[in-house]
């Protein structure tokens, strides 16, 4: 078929809280109403007419059916019970919240489970999970798993001041990572707060948040690396999203040369390591094996960069419904970033790469695509300008 099959590695959705009210245990419900009733919603995107894009169906696949896509994996967007904040962004809970913030992701994960089971060819669902605990993490692990959400499991980066959550490269993790990997369940990681400091009540803290929230969620594709958990659980697979790619080329070339010197010479600078130290492979080597990245609203320099960390790891997402989306101009977005791909670039990096990751069936999806989605022609125009009304950084970085 001329027609590609667009699946969003990056799409969002959630329950608005009268649903996650009928998904709470009834023994949360009477707090569950306390904080509903003092909590105010800070995000544009989950108040007014434009919210119920999150959770309403017919709306979702119609605006998605119009941009041209088929298929998202869906990270969780909306506001769970007992949650500081959005999803996405909340950091992890302290020891004092953290039975009734289980509660609500918990919660969430059963709506989440339940609305994509309403399109399970065109939904991939990842389920929510906290390291607090490792026999919890573990326990949801397997329900997300047992309950169809194949899009896997989110893992928040870990704050470093947070000391009652191991770090990641922590082997506390392992029997974590062990069932992941035994299950299949692919562990996933997003930009966001999850692992930004507390930044205190001072005028620049927002501003802090926002310039330093990109270094943070990259500090989980090195620690995941350099702990040496790939080596531990070879079949283990780990995507990144919402992170650009133009980043991870230069990263690895780093790594990969503080391991060459280990290997050669046992010691960086004035640091020594003993053998047991060094992994066995390089770390480029266990990013080819292990890990993907889905890349939101690329621009034409990101989307460059599949060159660099290989056709078969990136894949496309759009973002849906975040003011940075590139919907409802999705093609737009493509014809600038892809115009001058390849048909099998675009076929790998705008579906098929998604598919083999998340378990979608492109046979289900293709007479879809042949009604909604672009053709190869159609995106080898080269679009230029910026959409009126369209705020994605797809239009205006380089």
């Amino acid at each position: 078929s001329p027609h590609l099959v667009l699946r969003a590695a990056d799409g969002h959705a959630g329950g608005n809280h009268e649903q996650y009210r009928s998904y709470l245990e009834e023994r949360y419900l009477e707090e569950f109403d306390a904080w509903r009733a003092r909590y105010s919603n800070p995000f544009k995107d989950l108040t007014g007419g434009t919210r119920d894009r999150n959770w309403d169906d017919a709306r979702r696949i119609s605006e998605q059916e119009a941009d041209g896509v088929v298929a998202e994996v869906l990270f969780p967007n909306t506001i769970p019970p007992f949650f500081p904040t959005g999803a996405v962004v909340a950091r992890p809970p302290g020891p004092e919240d953290y039975e009734l913030r289980l509660a609500g992701i918990r919660a969430h994960n059963r709506w989440l489970a339940d609305w994509c089971g309403l399109h399970p060819d065109r939904r991939a669902g990842i389920g929510q999970i906290f390291l607090n605990d490792l026999d919890d993490a573990i326990a949801d692990v397997r329900w997300c798993h047992e309950h169809g959400l194949r899009g896997g499991v989110l893992v928040q980066p870990v704050p470093d001041d947070m000391p009652h959550i191991k770090p990641l490269y922590a082997p506390d993790h392992d029997p974590l990572w062990a069932v992941c990997a035994e299950l299949g369940v692919v562990v996933n990681t997003h930009s966001g707060g999850g692992g930004m400091p507390d930044y205190g009540p001072y005028p620049a803290a927002g501003l802090l948040w926002l310039l330093e929230t990109s270094f943070f969620s990259k500090r989980p594709l090195t620690q995941m690396i350099v702990g040496g958990v790939f080596e531990r659980f070879c079949d283990l697979r780990f995507a990144l999203t919402e992170q650009g790619a133009s980043w991870i080329g230069p990263a690895l070339q780093q790594l990969d040369s503080y391991h060459d010197q280990m290997m050669r010479y046992g010691r960086i600078g004035e640091l020594k390591y003993a053998p047991e130290q060094v992994l066995p492979l390089r770390p480029s080597e266990y990013f080819n094996r292990n890990c993907w990245v889905g890349v939101s609203f690329p621009s034409p320099v990101e989307a460059t960069a599949r060159h660099d960390i290989g056709i078969d790891r990136f894949m496309w997402g759009s973002d849906y419904p975040h003011d940075e989306s590139t919907f409802p101009n999705t093609r737009e977005g493509l014809r600038r970033a892809f115009h001058d791909a390849s048909e099998e670039d675009l076929r790998r990096v705008l579906g098929g790469n998604a598919a083999a990751l998340y378990g979608f069936d492109l046979d289900r999806l293709q007479p879809i695509a042949d009604r909604v989605g672009p053709t190869v022609e159609e995106l080898s125009v080269p679009f230029e300008g910026i959409p009126e009304g369209n705020r994605s950084p797809a239009f205006y970085r380089p």
